[in-house]
Parts: structure tokens; C-alpha cells; sequence
């Protein structure tokens, strides 16, 4: 698979990796927005329609390169590990986004970077100093602030199944990771995982299934389409570089989201959770200029 963050030939592969995230995550803005206007579906059915259309682009893809899809038997738990943690951080996400405001559920999806570098250190023996340690406990820290938890925050399930969700999306990209160094080709990541996901939640569709009007069913497949791109593109990031050189870059999609929640939605977020981005911003900062400094 010949990924267009590819075809810049003058481009390290750290720039690469710079560009194809910033990419994503302004992909997965553009998803959120579009999985909040579909409306009053459950958040299992949005995720069976949003990869269902990922498992069609990447199909597609795969066919239309003549790729051959072939999965090693060694692969195959790392697929299966990868796939099954990131079918919970888009459940997880998902929910968020219909019951929170747009910037808040992308930040706590956003704290993704920091389990993949812890991880990263456990599963894939990537080296993280006592230093980076202190810098993710800070990053939960500032989390606690977007989802208060209090029996006063109306919002605090959805908060705490969105954190979850990051959780998710974290493993699933250390997975990401760790087949890339083995040689495995985005699009069999892409298309293994969609595939994975939608046959876990087709059993729901099946026993309670909720009927879509065309403008929801419409708003789901651009959703699915945004999603194709930035799941092809984070996986092409990871491939290009490491998490602790590029992660950073990913918190821009809190930017997109906020913007794109205030245009859509009028949404605006309130004191403490800005409070609470521009902690996890900070720590993702300082955790970015330590891997520069070699830290």
C-alpha cells in the first residue's frame, strides 16, 4: 500500500510521520462531527456502519494495487490484540462524542499517545525514563479535570467510557507499532481490524437494529469515509516513526474538534476543561521536547 504521505520523496520519514498524523487527526475530527449530526443511533451501530465503510475503502484499495492479502501465522495474535482494544476505543469514543461536547470526548480519546508510549515500554521494551513517567501521571491528572469525578457531573459515565476509550485507541496503536516493525502492510491492518470490528457488533444489528432516515444513513458513510482516511493515516504514521517522536502532533485534533464542535453545534467548552486540555497539552509538550533532547 502506497500511502500518499509516501509519495513526498524529499520528506524524512519523521516528516512523513509528522504529516500523515496531522492528516488523521483532522480526519477523525471531520468522523466526530459527522457521527454527533447522525443523530439518536446507538454508538454499536455507528461503529458497525463506520467500519464497515473503513473494510469497503481498504477492500478496494488492496484490489485495486493487486496487494496480497497474506497474514502470518505469528501475526495473527498481534491482529487480533489490536483489533479487539481498538473495536473498545471506538465504542468508547463514540459514546463520548454523543454525550459530550466534541472537544472534550477527542481529548480524552487524545490521551491514545500516552498509553502507546507506556505500552510501547511494556510490551515492546521502547525506553521511557522516570521523567516521561512523571509526564504521563500529569497528563491523568489533567484528564480528572475534563471528567470530574464527582456524582455532581451529569456527564461522568460518558466521561469515564470515554477515557476508556483512550485506553483503547492507545493499545491498538502500540499494536500498530509493533506490526509495522514486523513488515505488515497498512492495508491488511486497516482492513483485518474494520473487518474484526464489524462482525463483533453485528450480533446487536441483528437482535436490535434501529431504523436510520437517508440523512442519517448519509452522515454514517461520510463518517466512515473521514475514518478510512485517518485510520490509513495514523497506521501510516506509526509505520514512518516511533510514538514518542510524532505524538504530539496528534493533539491537533482537539483544534479541529473545537472548532468544527463551535460550528456545528455552537458548542464551548467550560472552565475546567480547558483547565484539563491545557494540562495533558503541556505534559504532551514537554514530553515531545524531551524526546527531542534524547531524555
Amino acid at each position: 500500500m502506497k500511502y500518499i504521505c509516501a509519495t513526498i520523496p524529499r520528506m524524512d520519514k519523521r516528516a512523513k510521520g509528522i504529516l500523515c498524523i496531522l492528516t488523521s487527526a483532522f480526519s477523525f475530527a471531520v468522523m466526530n462531527m459527522f457521527v454527533r449530526l447522525s443523530g439518536d443511533i446507538p454508538s454499536i451501530e455507528k461503529s458497525f456502519f463506520r467500519n464497515a465503510i473503513a473494510a469497503i475503502v481498504a477492500l478496494i484499495i488492496v484490489i485495486s494495487e493487486r496487494e496480497e492479502i497474506k497474514i502470518e501465522r505469528k501475526d495473527l495474535p498481534l491482529l487480533l490484540i489490536r483489533s479487539a482494544v481498538g473495536t473498545v476505543g471506538i465504542l468508547g469514543n463514540f459514546y463520548a462524542v454523543d454525550h459530550l461536547i466534541l472537544s472534550d470526548a477527542t481529548m480524552l480519546n487524545k490521551m491514545s499517545p500516552f498509553f502507546t508510549l507506556l505500552f510501547s515500554f511494556l510490551f515492546l521494551k521502547e525506553g521511557i525514563s522516570f521523567k516521561k513517567m512523571l509526564l504521563v501521571i500529569g497528563a491523568f491528572i489533567g484528564s480528572l479535570f475534563i471528567i470530574r469525578p464527582t456524582f455532581s457531573n451529569q456527564n461522568l459515565l460518558a466521561s469515564i467510557i470515554g477515557f476508556i476509550g483512550g485506553v483503547g485507541a492507545g493499545g491498538a496503536y502500540t499494536a500498530v507499532r509493533a506490526l509495522g516493525k514486523r513488515g505488515v502492510k497498512g492495508s491488511v491492518i486497516v482492513l483485518f481490524f474494520s473487518a474484526f470490528s464489524c462482525l463483533v457488533t453485528l450480533p446487536y444489528l441483528i437482535f436490535d437494529f434501529h431504523p436510520m432516515t437517508i440523512k442519517q444513513l448519509i452522515m454514517l458513510i461520510l463518517a466512515g469515509t473521514a475514518a478510512a482516511c485517518g485510520q490509513f493515516a495514523i497506521t501510516a504514521a506509526y509505520r514512518f516513526a516511533p510514538a514518542r517522536e510524532i505524538s504530539i502532533y496528534d493533539y491537533s485534533q482537539v483544534i479541529f474538534s473545537a472548532i468544527l464542535g463551535y460550528i456545528a453545534f455552537s458548542q464551548i467548552p467550560d472552565g475546567w476543561s480547558f483547565l484539563g486540555y491545557g494540562i495533558i497539552i503541556l505534559m504532551a509538550l514537554l514530553m515531545y521536547i524531551a524526546n527531542r533532547k534524547g531524555d
